[in-house]
């Protein structure tokens, strides 16, 4: 037994030794010059990023342009989304909150914290803004409430989640409003506090224009935040610039020297069909000729060598075209070129097609035509910058620009027919950019009609339809049962399905 407790004793003074041995190791290596926090800019950057990357791989992105109908895939297998079939959503977004609050921490007392607390506003009304437009109520308030111990947040209600997103990003113009240039902004702004304002306004003109079937809700009071943020001025001009991020050789386009992809893309009917009818030189950007069309002597300036695919048709058939070369695949500078175009997520253009439709809701006062005009003139002259070799010989100048607003193009007479060309315009100005939007967008107006065909619809409970969201993530079954449920039960009789419809289109 002496033995034994001079062992344990020896042992216990081993310990002690040990752990007095590693405090001092840890205070002889601690750089005290150095901080163990992480800087604003670091987290903005990250931030930022994850408010602006497309995501995933190149086969996610051609996905991602699938649902909206602007472009088929061939041979590689059937991409489902081509064919109406939407799986479950993500939450992911959700685990940006501990960023935020790691920055805003970090910002605290600086002379860039109203900047970077413009970024934390922005971000989380986008994030969770496109989280319900996916699937309708979410967790917000309790949201990101884990180290409280907060696992299972509540749902909010959408029209909950809408007013939260409205006012965060009325918070973030306000923050913008008083900050100063920051660090760590990797998009074309360089941290410049105006631009990022009249981002945020400009973004939030989208939003509530998204909520047009709510427009008499009072809590959201719609028209009046539109006006204000119309009035107050602080919105994009034509020499603004995009809100996106800059492709270049470093952080090269999804589909650059994708040749296993790229050519195996061809653009819909849909679009190229629209693009002849208003006589619009971006078919030569969007697509290449068919090959076949070539072969047979037509020129790559006659546009019915531009041979779009109806993306309903049964997907052997649309190889069986493809491989014969009779239709056209998207314009080979998506492959060729580190940087074909940038990533913009808001534009002015979009900006103004918005005021348009605006002004013929009697939300704004002032000219739809002339709104109608700025955008469309604007979203084409985004391809001026474009190498006019991948033209076709036909390249967008200034001239055909002037000349654009004839047949067509020009504003027509009756406010249902202006609506649609609108619409329109803002769905061709999101070929390969913000696509998820020109799903959201034809949900709220059924416009364009999207081609759907019940024997190829792989939207089992409805192949007449196109889906109208997402389902909740798998997991939530799992470790937010119960408040899954409620929500659930609140919004979709009990059924978690993609044809059900949510409060912001009812």
């Amino acid at each position: 037994m002496k033995n034994k407790n001079k062992y344990i004793r020896l042992a216990s003074a081993l310990i002690l030794i040990f752990l007095v041995s590693c405090n001092k190791f840890d205070e002889i290596n601690t750089n005290p010059d150095t901080t163990t926090q992480v800087p604003p800019s670091m987290e903005c950057t990250n931030l930022v990023l994850g408010m602006l990357r497309s995501g995933g791989d190149a086969m996610s992105f051609i996905g991602t342009n699938a649902l909206p109908k602007y472009v088929g895939f061939t041979l590689m297998g059937k991409v489902g989304a081509q064919y109406n079939n939407i799986g479950s959503s993500s939450f992911g977004s959700m685990t940006i909150l501990p960023n935020i609050e790691a920055m805003l921490e970090s910002a605290k007392g600086s002379t860039m914290e109203n900047s970077y607390k413009g970024i934390a506003s922005f971000t989380k009304a986008f994030s969770f803004y496109r989280m319900t437009m996916w699937m309708g109520d979410i967790p917000y308030t309790e949201a990101g409430k884990g180290a409280d111990g907060l696992y299972k947040p509540k749902y909010d209600t959408q029209e909950e989640v809408f007013l939260a997103v409205l006012n965060d990003l009325k918070a973030a113009d306000e923050y913008f409003a008083n900050g100063v240039t920051f660090s760590g902004d990797p998009t074309p702004y360089a941290g410049d506090p105006k631009k990022w304002r009249k981002a945020v306004n400009a973004f939030s003109l989208r939003v509530l224009m998204s909520l047009s079937k709510k427009e008499n809700v009072a809590s959201l009071d719609i028209k009046n935040r539109f006006s204000e943020i119309v009035t107050a001025g602080n919105l994009f001009e034509k020499t603004t610039g995009y809100w996106g991020l800059a492709y270049s050789a470093q952080n090269k386009h999804p589909l650059n020297a994708q040749t296993m992809f790229d050519p195996k893309t061809v653009i819909s009917k849909l679009v190229s069909d629209n693009l002849k009818i208003l006589n619009d030189r971006r078919l030569f950007y969007f697509s290449d000729p068919a090959v076949a069309a070539i072969k047979a002597g037509k020129k790559e300036t006659d546009t019915s060598a531009y041979i779009g695919v109806n993306v309903s048709m049964d997907y052997d058939a649309m190889n069986v075209e493809y491989k014969a070369s009779r239709l056209s695949i998207i314009n080979s500078r998506y492959q060729k070129e580190d940087a074909c175009e940038p990533r913009m997520m808001m534009t002015y253009a979009e900006q103004q097609l918005i005021l348009a439709e605006a002004t013929i809701r009697g939300w704004i006062t002032g000219s739809a035509q002339t709104y109608y005009e700025d955008g469309a003139k604007a979203a084409l002259a985004l391809f001026m910058t474009t190498k006019s070799t991948y033209a076709h010989t036909l390249p967008i100048d200034q001239t055909y620009i002037n000349g654009y607003f004839t047949g067509e193009a020009a504003f027509k007479s009756t406010p249902d027919d202006q609506l649609k060309q609108i619409w329109m315009q803002e769905y061709i100005l999101r070929f390969m950019q913000d696509a998820d939007f020109s799903y959201f967008e034809y949900r709220r107006n059924n416009y364009p009609e999207f081609p759907i065909n019940p024997a190829t619809s792989l939207n089992e409970n409805n192949p007449n339809a196109v889906p109208m969201r997402a389902l909740y993530p798998g997991s939530e079954t799992s470790y937010n049962r119960e408040n899954l449920i409620i929500a659930l039960d609140r919004q979709y009789e009990g059924y978690d399905e993609i044809n059900k419809i949510m409060w912001l289109l009812k």
